[in-house]
């Protein structure tokens, strides 16, 4: 149930995310508005209070989807320093090879791009040990996502959350970072 929790937080961090991408990009390509004038009193107090504020309009989601990869692909070898849960079952402590697959991770949660939401292995000796849902998201997003620092370009971190109920894996690989988020075992 922490996962499903955790797993809609990022998705809808992401989601907002997205929107205020596009709402500075759409600002930056119109010319500069003319200031508002100020509401007569009357339409103030209607408006529901003395500065009569109204929420602005919904935009549109016009978004182009964000680059991930397609099909297979390496994303390096990592060490888990403790025994974590992957797709609900026990996944030892050791060191793995993470090959994201191009299965997408289902049911589709509302809002959600689903190419970037996707399975990745962990294999030890050619061998799949366990698998595990894997939330990409593109470097130009990533400061919206997460504020902790990213690890370096090609390279990955494992970190035990506040808490201590979950691990992340963190890979930084290809202008993408791939986020997996463990229960601990």
């Amino acid at each position: 149930m922490k996962q499903l929790v955790l797993a809609g937080a990022l998705m809808g961090a992401l989601g907002v995310g997205t929107a205020y991408a596009q709402s500075a990009a759409s600002a930056e390509r119109q010319p500069a508005a003319k200031p508002a004038k100020a509401a007569p009193p009357a339409r103030a107090a209607a408006a529901g209070g003395p500065e009569g504020h109204t929420a602005p309009k919904a935009q549109p989601n016009t978004a182009a989807t964000p680059p991930a990869p397609t099909g297979e692909l390496a994303l390096g070898s990592v060490h888990l320093a403790k025994s974590v849960k992957a797709d609900g079952k026990a996944l030892p402590a050791g060191t793995y090879q993470v090959r994201l697959t191009a299965q997408q991770a289902t049911p589709d949660a509302k809002g959600e791009t689903s190419t970037l939401e996707r399975w990745v292995e962990f294999m030890q000796k050619g061998q799949v040990k366990g698998r595990e849902v894997v939330t990409i998201v593109p470097q130009s997003e990533i400061s919206l996502v997460q504020k902790d620092t990213p690890p370096p370009a090609n390279s990955s971190k494992v970190e035990t959350l506040k808490g201590g109920d979950y691990q992340r894996l963190w890979i930084n690989k290809g202008g993408n970072h791939y986020l997996v988020h463990f229960p601990t075992a």
